[in-house]
């Protein structure tokens, strides 16, 4: 699915929430030791960057050359273009050998994977039984009552008929995704756990995030111009009710997390 976000990469690298410190630090508590993370879908680095400040390394890869050339470069992490289907050889030539990672996540980008072929590599990869995969999704954001009145059935109606299917599994908040591993110590499951991200923006960022979607790709491509000028003018209406152009704007986190156990 990477073609869905290649026109957008330099508006998605810069609308995207950063993820809350909090969740990184809650994913690294269950982590025995912080030598090397896979971040898988690592787009351009948002997850990469804060990863890189806990573990020793850090290897991001993405099916996309376009998104990863937006990808901050650190000493400790090493951005890798992979196939859209990796082998069990690319894998361990690109990524790491069999039983050496110690954490693998996926920040916005499991609904797209093909599961059991993506859970049968965490199970080869991670370190038994204690290496943890952590994967989570941000839903839709929150900004206020005037402004969330307009967004919701823009959203929901609007925007619907251009969502992928996979889609379903962020608006279901990761309840519904297929996650076959163990809970890790302090938990009784795998979540999902809720965080909260949140983001400064003004009117502009606020719809060049809406262009970032690819449900907004698909749907200009189609022909269909989802910030039609009536929408744009509803919009800034209940944004500037307030008498606030820049606005904190929350996005909820749902992480799911898990460890291998000695599969």
């Amino acid at each position: 699915m990477a073609k869905l976000f290649i026109e957008q990469a330099k508006q998605y690298a810069k609308t995207r929430p950063s993820y809350p410190q909090e969740l990184f630090e809650f994913i690294a508590s269950k982590t025995p030791s912080r030598d090397l993370v896979w971040d898988v879908g690592t787009g351009s680095g948002q997850a990469a960057c804060s990863l890189a400040g806990i573990y020793k390394n850090v290897i991001g890869t993405d099916t996309s050359l376009e998104q990863l050339e937006f990808a901050p470069k650190l000493p400790n992490v090493r951005y890798q273009q992979t196939s859209p289907v990796i082998s069990m050889g690319e894998l361990e030539q690109t990524v790491s050998t069999q039983s050496s990672v110690d954490l693998v996540t996926v920040a916005q980008a499991m609904h797209w994977f093909d599961l059991p072929a993506f859970y049968q590599q965490v199970k080869w990869v991670l370190k038994k039984p204690h290496g943890v995969i952590a994967a989570w999704c941000y839903t839709v954001p929150e900004v206020n009552d005037s402004v969330d009145s307009v967004f919701n059935p823009f959203y929901t109606v609007d925007s619907d008929p251009y969502w992928e299917p996979q889609r379903k599994l962020v608006d279901d908040k990761f309840m519904t995704i297929d996650f076959p591993f163990e809970p890790v110590e302090g938990t009784d499951n795998t979540g999902p756990f809720k965080f909260v991200a949140e983001k400064m923006m003004d009117l502009d960022d606020y719809f060049t995030y809406i262009r970032s979607w690819s449900a907004y790709q698909t749907a200009k491509a189609k022909g269909v111009e989802l910030l039609r000028d009536d929408v744009i003018e509803s919009f800034k209406r209940a944004w500037i009710k307030d008498g606030q152009n820049q606005k904190v704007v929350k996005f909820p986190v749902h992480v799911k997390i898990g460890k291998v156990g000695n599969v």
